[in-house]
């Protein structure tokens, strides 16, 4: 998995722009909303749990966050919304865009109009997605903490394995597992970088081209800009001699 945390930086780097326009946050109380639908109690509802962590990694005020729970559990008035994930292919990158709409029909012709523009289109169903295993993700920053005394936490948590890569650590759980290695962090007082549920690739694709890269970067952000598109996930391992130019122009 070596790489594809350079990958999700460069994600959050365009996440934290993305939520000056309020955009992650709408986004999680999507989530919030779909995961509240199975209990309104995080200790008896693992995936709330899960979504609520990804919540506070990324600031979304508790009030926000309460909010949405309720809306997805009936207590307040909200939108229904369905999980659809559509599958491609663009300059041998695999891709997954995961959506959370509440119009299927229009979701699919818009996200397929941009898929045009790139000229490429949706993947046989399943294709793509078994190359990707679903996975907690945690990124946190390697100058902010012991390696050591990182390593004793997580495990200790539950976590599947810790790598060091670059200037970051990677930790990677089984999604049953993600909550409560979350937490451990955030009573230990560190901070992370990214942590959520994530579609990691199973293989990587390498690209060392610099034109190739950012056609697929940007793919990928013509799709984030559509408001039903959840996440977009690919295999892409972008070449150490380009990604410091890509991470300036994000």
């Amino acid at each position: 998995m070596s790489g594809h945390s350079k990958w999700k930086t460069i994600q959050h780097k365009k996440g934290a722009a993305d939520a000056k326009r309020g955009k992650i946050f709408s986004k999680l109380s999507k989530e919030l909303m779909v995961a509240a639908r199975k209990g309104s109690d995080p200790s008896a509802n693992p995936t709330l749990r899960t979504v609520i962590q990804k919540a506070k990694s990324a600031n979304m005020p508790a009030d926000n966050v309460n909010r949405a729970i309720k809306k997805g559990a009936g207590e307040l008035e909200g939108v229904i919304f369905e999980e659809v994930a559509y599958e491609g292919f663009i300059g041998g990158v695999a891709l997954i865009v995961q959506t959370l709409t509440d119009n299927k029909n229009r979701a699919a012709s818009e996200i397929r109009h941009v898929f045009g523009r790139h000229g490429t289109d949706f993947a046989v169903s399943g294709s793509v997605m078994r190359q990707f295993v679903r996975k907690g993700q945690i990124i946190i920053e390697a100058a902010t903490v012991e390696e050591d005394k990182l390593m004793e936490i997580v495990l200790n948590a539950g976590a599947e394995d810790m790598i060091r890569d670059g200037d970051q650590f990677e930790v990677v759980t089984d999604p049953a597992s993600f909550a409560d290695v979350s937490e451990a962090l955030e009573k230990a007082g560190i901070k992370t970088i990214s942590a959520e549920v994530s579609l990691i690739p199973l293989a990587q694709t390498k690209v060392t081209d610099k034109a190739r890269a950012q056609s697929v970067l940007r793919f990928v952000a013509d799709l984030e800009d559509n408001d039903d598109v959840q996440n977009v996930y690919t295999n892409m391992d972008i070449d150490d001699s380009i990604l410091g130019e890509l991470e300036k122009t994000e």
